[in-house]
């Protein structure tokens, strides 16, 4: 079995871009930085960024572009999938590693409280917001469960 499958969370490096396919379903585009934090040979901290290109298709495009903007973080769940293709002018070969989302989940916003809670898969919508499950102060006693 083979495995193809990431996980990032980072910061929106612009905003998103929609675009309606020929099919009419939508795709936006936009790119993500991640930062990491490591020790170099004296000891000093170093923070290198990588830039990611990522793609969402259908619902999952419309919310994003909808919801998300530059600077804010998020969280994608998808794949890696590398398109190739010849420049027009030149003939030279050129090729673009993309992350295609499968799941996506809204950051924390600059406060460190979360810009919602949902998680999106292709075709399915968040849920909205104040459906929040609301747990009872008192303590549960298990013998008054039902069942």
């Amino acid at each position: 079995m083979y495995l193809n499958k990431v996980f990032l969370y980072g910061n929106l490096t612009r905003d998103p871009e929609l675009k309606a396919l020929p099919s009419g379903s939508q795709v936006a585009n936009f790119g993500l930085a991640t930062n990491r934090t490591l020790k170099d040979k004296n000891g000093q901290k170093q923070e290198t960024t990588e830039f990611h290109n990522i793609v969402a298709f259908g619902r999952t495009a419309e919310v994003i572009a909808q919801y998300v903007k530059k600077g804010r973080p998020i969280f994608v769940e998808g794949r890696l999938q590398t398109r190739a293709w010849d420049d027009k002018e030149t003939g030279k070969k050129n090729y673009r590693t993309e992350i295609i989302i499968d799941n996506f989940q809204f950051g924390a916003d600059a406060k460190g409280s979360p810009t919602g809670s949902e998680q999106v898969s292709h075709g399915e919508q968040p849920a909205p917001k104040g459906d929040e499950i609301q747990y009872p102060d008192e303590e549960i006693n298990p013998e008054d469960i039902p069942f």
